[in-house]
């Protein structure tokens, strides 16, 4: 059981390019067709059409029954100021996302039931908190500019199993990963780094090292005088962070068909079908007649956090009773939620200022993690550009350079010809 669901885009060029690497790539199914469900138990598909780019979503967009005419047209102009800055528009510096919508005269159906609906789930957090820049973006990539970057990617396979190539890549050349070896301190002398110690007092040195932790652990590893004095540390303090629910619910029969769909005007944002992600990887798993696993997740959900657990399984249960009408005659045989209070890094507007590149004062040292300058928000593709671009800085620190960063995806048809940006 994983804590919450991984998934990525057709757009997300790195952590394609990673899974690739590790060989995990068979083990990501992508989806061509988006689904969403509202609470009059409306069912939309957002899909690609013969259109070029970035019109292919247009005729499934005109037919999606959430959204009012008024919606669609304020959404259509919004859309079209986003492509035709390349997804750069020059009115979006320093405000939020929910204050660049206001500016182009969205609606309140459209925040609601389509700009909160796609963001809150790509960057966790508020459109309030968000930066217009990063939430533009999203759409500019996934939606507008290339065919296939708003198609979901979703591992058919536990998170353990995906990433079992990483321990095989580093072991098959030599390296050696430790499991339950908690780091206590970051052991700094002038301007380098000369140790680990770990839980049990032990220490470890070697001749360079990456920081891959959240970067509120971090500053609690590190001295507190190399933090202050080193401005690249000291300014993570003002990096927030934003919460992530995870619900788990098994079933004692089948209660969805879809592999997946997004719930409008809901608690509840995403549901996945387990048990049919995994049965398609592994054809020979459990059958339908074992019952269902579904795991529902909640993106910027602060208002779960001083919920019980208990509370937000009946949440989360009357909500599916609505949307997934054989829930009400099956049984719910085992429920539980995991809540990550500081899940993401928070991409609240001006927070590049505070994240630091991957580079240190610190010769040695050196930063990853999707908190570090990467051009992206809180998300596995800017997890993965900083993990390459770490390894890119020590390589050249090092007098032997080497490029690891993939290039997005460029645009394509109408997109590439009308606006070049």
């Amino acid at each position: 059981m994983d804590n919450c669901q991984h998934v990525t885009l057709g757009c997300c060029t790195n952590l394609d390019d990673f899974y690739r690497r590790v060989g995990a790539a068979e083990k990501i199914r992508y989806y061509n067709r988006l689904f969403f469900v509202d609470t009059r138990g409306r069912r939309g598909v957002i899909e690609s059409s013969p259109l070029a780019p970035p019109f292919h979503l247009g005729p499934s967009f005109t037919l999606f029954p959430s959204l009012s005419w008024a919606d669609k047209f304020a959404i259509g102009r919004a859309m079209l100021a986003i492509a035709r800055s390349a997804g750069r528009p020059a009115d979006a510096d320093g405000i939020s996302m929910l204050e660049w919508l206001n500016k182009h005269g969205q609606t309140e159906g459209a925040i609601t039931r389509f700009w909160q609906v796609v963001l809150v789930s790509a960057l966790n957090e508020e459109l309030v908190r968000t930066d217009a820049g990063y939430g533009i973006e999203v759409f500019w990539k996934g939606f507008l500019s290339t065919r296939r970057g708003f198609e979901v990617g979703i591992p058919s396979v536990p998170l353990a199993e995906l990433y079992d190539g990483c321990r095989e890549a580093i072991t098959r050349r030599g390296g050696e990963v430790r499991t339950r070896a908690a780091i206590r301190e970051i052991r700094v002398a002038g301007d380098a780094v000369t140790s680990l110690r770990l839980d049990d007092v032990t220490e470890i040195t070697a001749d360079d090292f990456i920081a891959a932790v959240p970067q509120d652990t971090l500053l609690e590893l590190l001295p507190p005088e190399v933090v202050s004095r080193e401005p690249a540390f000291s300014v993570l303090r003002g990096v927030k962070s934003s919460p992530i629910t995870g619900v788990h619910f098994w079933y004692d029969r089948v209660v969805m068909s879809e592999p997946f769909f997004t719930l409008l005007d809901r608690t509840t944002q995403w549901i996945f079908n387990k048990s049919r992600l995994f049965r398609e990887h592994a054809p020979g798993g459990p059958a339908e007649s074992d019952g269902q696993y579904l795991q529902l997740v909640i993106s910027a959900s602060y208002g779960l956090l001083s919920l019980s657990r208990q509370e937000i399984i009946n949440i989360c249960q009357r909500e599916l009773l609505d949307v997934l009408p054989a829930t009400r005659a099956a049984r719910l045989v085992k429920a539980t939620v995991i809540k990550e209070a500081r899940a993401t890094f928070s991409p609240e507007p001006g927070c590049d200022c505070w994240r630091p590149p991957q580079r240190t004062a610190l010769k040695n040292f050196f930063l990853s993690g999707d908190w570090t300058a990467t051009g992206w928000p809180a998300t596995m593709e800017g997890a993965v550009r900083s993990g390459y671009l770490a390894a890119e800085a020590l390589l050249a620190a090092c007098g032997t350079p080497q490029n690891f960063l993939q290039r997005e995806l460029p645009p394509e048809g109408l997109a590439q010809l009308l606006f070049p940006g």
